[in-house]
């Protein structure tokens, strides 16, 4: 089963500009490395959209206000359907009676690393990035609060940079 059939089933692809995902996904098993966007959406209500490329797809979020760059400011995140690795470069207006119907803008993207490969810690509840974008750069963090796959709520904020702790052998 496809991961985008959710994303498929939700649009008109007659009517939207939206990408079908026709695009073949790379396929890098269990990465912890690869893009990520932030969508401004203005729809029924303004939100922006977190995606993280993970198994060939953008896992996604819809971030109830703006993501900030500064240190553990709190986010509402809802997870949403999978998205296709072409959503990524997508601007562009949603039409009225789409699902989605708004206007869609890029404010960030770039590339990130994860602690963990992102499928396997959002299983686990916890998804550790470091972004490397244009306006969130450093480690973010977003932290399962309720619920489980679609419509499930996680916390996403920037967090301090993780010291590792090395172990001196004594001599």
């Amino acid at each position: 089963m496809s991961t985008l059939k959710e994303y498929r089933r939700k649009r008109d692809f007659k009517i939207t500009k939206e990408p079908r995902g026709a695009r073949a996904a790379r396929t890098r098993a269990a990465a912890a490395t690869g893009i990520f966007v932030v969508q401004e959406h203005h729809a029924r209500r303004l939100h922006w959209d977190f995606r993280l490329e993970a198994e060939g797809v953008l896992k996604s979020w819809a971030v109830t206000k703006e993501p900030s760059p500064s240190l553990g400011v709190r986010r509402l995140a809802i997870e949403t359907e999978d998205h296709p690795l072409d959503y990524a470069q997508f601007e562009g207006e949603i039409p009225k009676n789409a699902y989605g119907a708004g206007r869609v803008t890029i404010w960030d993207h770039g590339n990130y690393e994860a602690i963990k490969p992102v499928a396997r810690s959002m299983e686990n509840g916890l998804v550790e990035v470091f972004l490397k974008g244009r306006k969130l750069k450093g480690r973010f963090v977003l932290v399962r609060t309720r619920g489980e796959g679609a419509k499930a709520q996680w916390l996403f904020f920037k967090a301090k940079p993780k010291i590792a702790r090395l172990k001196i052998p004594e001599i």
